[in-house]
């Protein structure tokens, strides 16, 4: 019960804004790439959700949950520039944020691939949006590694918000995930 409410405290501390897919704004170089992540609810839920899912599985899913949401959403950045539309992709970033912080909830007993097709999943509809945003001209390069950098640091916050948290509860992260 205390994982529960680490969890879910973890998730409600997070700061909300607008969602970030706008399809205005700047989307040219490093620096709007990094920031791209921060700018919504969306965004920030979904990244801090990703590691707050790979404690709740611990081992192995620590860093290939993570891993799999980044190689993922960096394949659907790619298929973005290349003009790909996915239905209903605001609804399905929306709600990944949702679906990724139940399966850290409930999904303890959840394979590792399992987990990183799930987050993968979600990962490329974050991509596909990443790329159809980038403005013809705009360094694509330099945008990616700025929301890849920023995505990463946003799933190792969740890890390091629900690690602490679980300190905070007085248990260790192999015990709480009992």
């Amino acid at each position: 019960m205390r994982l529960k409410l680490a969890l879910g405290l973890t998730l409600a501390l997070v700061p909300s804004a607008a969602f970030a897919h706008t399809g205005a704004g700047d989307a040219h170089d490093l620096i709007h790439g990094f920031m791209h992540p921060m700018g919504g609810v969306d965004h920030l839920l979904a990244m801090v959700a990703v590691g707050v899912f790979a404690v709740a599985l611990g081992g192995r899913a620590l860093y290939a949950v993570p891993a799999a949401f980044v190689g993922m959403m960096a394949a659907g950045f790619l298929l973005g520039i290349a003009g790909l539309q996915l239905p209903f992709m605001e609804l399905v970033i929306g709600a990944s944020s949702l679906v990724i912080a139940g399966a850290a909830l409930f999904g303890r007993s959840m394979k590792v691939a399992a987990a990183a097709a799930l987050v993968g999943v979600f990962a490329v509809f974050h991509g596909v949006a990443h790329g159809a945003e980038l403005p013809l001209g705009a360094s694509g390069w330099e945008f990616a590694l700025g929301f890849i950098v920023a995505t990463a640091a946003l799933h190792l916050a969740g890890i390091g918000a629900t690690l602490a948290a679980i300190r905070l509860s007085g248990r260790s992260a192999t015990s709480a995930k009992r």
